[in-house]
Formats: C-alpha cells, structure tokens, sequence
C-alpha cells in the first residue's frame, strides 16, 4: 500500500496534522527547510483531500491513496517543461482554472514545487487568486528559503518549515519565530539572547531574517488586536494569546516597533548574527 515519504514527527506533519483536526489548514503555504518540502506539500494536500474519519491526512483512504500516487485529479502540481522558468501564460491558466469547481475532492489544490521557478511576473499573477479566490481553492509553494517568494505573496501565507535533514524541531516549537514571541513572553532574563544565539547558529540569511521578524511582527499585532477583544486568526491563535497573556499592551506595541525596525534593516548589508544582537538587547529591554 503506498505511503507518505515524510515523517510523521516532521515539524510540518505535525502543524498539518493538527491544524486539519480544527478545520484551520490555510487556504496558501509556504514550505520551506530540508529537501521534504515537497512531501509536505503532497502531505498537507492529502490532508484537504483526505475523506477518512479519524486523523487527517489518513494515508488510507481513495482521496490520500491518489494523493500519494500523484493521480488525484483536483491536487495539481504545476510545472512548465518548456521553458526554464514557470511561463506566465502557465500561471494564468492556473488562475483562470481555478474558478473549476473540483472533480471529485473537497479541494481544487495547486502545488507549486519550486517556487525559484516562479518570475516575479509569475507571483504578482498569482496575488489576487490567492488573497480573493474561491474558498475551494488551496495553494501550496515550496521553496528552499522565503525569499524565493515576493513579500506580498508571502505576507498572504502561512510558513510550515520541515525538518533539516530528518532533525526534529526545538521541543514544542514549529517555527523558528517562535524561539524569539516565546523567550520574550517567558519574562526570563536572558531568555531573549538565548533565543538568538539558538537562531544565530542557524545560520539565516538576511532574507531568512526578514522573514521571521515579519511574522513575530504579525503575531504580535494579533497579540495587541486580541487585547482589544478581536479573536486573531486560527493561524495565529497560539503565539498571538501567549503574548497577550504574557505582556503589556506597551509592551506588544514596543515589540511590533523592534520588529518592523529590524526587519527593515534586513535590506542593508548587515549581518544576521548582528542583528540578532542588537535586537535581543532592544527586546530585553522592554522587559
């Protein structure tokens, strides 16, 4: 009987697993990380597809089976073999198909298994479908680091990061970003610089930097609004009410500010490891 290739104790698996359970899966992912990115991809659309009764995805039922064996006819994996890059005629047709109500799944679901592929053009098409398309509609872009995906794209999705190389994620975290929102609602001395020398040693790029200050930056406005009795997004649930449990309203707007600011500063030619820094010492302070 075929089976899924990526580990069910994948960081991914596991946010796919649960977020399928609450009827939360985002609508647009973004995988980045190791080379099973693209497992992750075909494991969350199994999981919109999957007709079992109990966990999501199954890997048991019709819907998982073709998943698996890459014939569901609704999970699309979008490709352009005449051309070096993604041409954009291939991505209009995508966004012209997916107004198509689906053949027989739940889900009309577009995979996108390099997003290095895609033009600037490409994404910008894409934009607009993926904010407003029809509800049916999901779209899953792999890619080896976020900066392959335009900010505006990226801002309108969720990031789901696999493991590196088959090694498990930091205990109870899913994302890099969440060592800086936890350490900093820890309101432990120290807990902040720790949380960066741990993402120091990752070894991110400036882009990978930006990324994860842009989403600490949007869980702490979720934080700020749920002080003011808006329920933030299911995507954003956890991290955004541990912040707003755990700090001021001065304190989640001084936070939102340190973000922003730095990753601003993520365009100029300054290193990572400075930057984390700089920030820890800033972040620290607010404390």
């Amino acid at each position: 009987m075929p089976a899924f290739t990526l580990p069910p104790e994948d960081p991914a698996a596991i946010r796919i697993r649960r977020a399928a359970a609450r009827d939360a899966l985002s609508h647009a992912l973004v995988f980045t990380g190791g080379a099973a990115r693209l497992d992750a991809a075909r494991y969350a659309a199994a999981a919109f597809e999957c007709t079992g009764a109990g966990t999501r995805p199954c890997g048991e039922c019709p819907a998982c089976r073709k998943v698996i064996q890459d014939i569901h006819p609704d999970v699309i994996t979008v490709r352009d073999d005449q051309h070096k890059n993604i041409a954009v005629d291939v991505v209009r047709a995508i966004r012209s198909d997916a107004y198509i109500r689906p053949n027989e799944g739940r889900r009309k679901v577009y995979l996108f298994p390099d997003c290095a592929l895609l033009t600037e053009q490409d994404q910008n098409v894409l934009l607009k479908i993926v904010e407003e398309g029809p509800p049916y509609a999901a779209f899953l872009f792999c890619a080896e680091s976020t900066a392959a995906v335009l900010p505006t794209l990226r801002s309108r999705c969720v990031e789901l990061r696999t493991g590196a190389g088959g090694e498990a994620a930091p205990a109870g975290l899913a994302q890099p970003e969440e060592l800086l929102c936890r350490a900093l609602g820890a309101h432990r001395r120290g807990a902040v610089t720790e949380a960066a020398v741990r993402l120091e040693k990752k070894r991110l790029t400036r882009e990978d930097l930006a990324a994860l200050l842009e989403r600490g930056r949007e869980w702490a406005a979720a934080a700020l609004l749920a002080e003011y009795g808006h329920p933030p997004r299911d995507e954003d649930r956890e991290i955004a009410l541990f912040l707003a449990k755990n700090l001021t309203k001065k304190q989640i707007m001084r936070t939102i500010d340190l973000f922003e600011k730095y990753r601003r500063e993520c365009v100029y030619n300054v290193g990572p490891g400075h930057m984390l820094g700089a920030l820890a010492v800033e972040l620290e302070g607010i404390l």
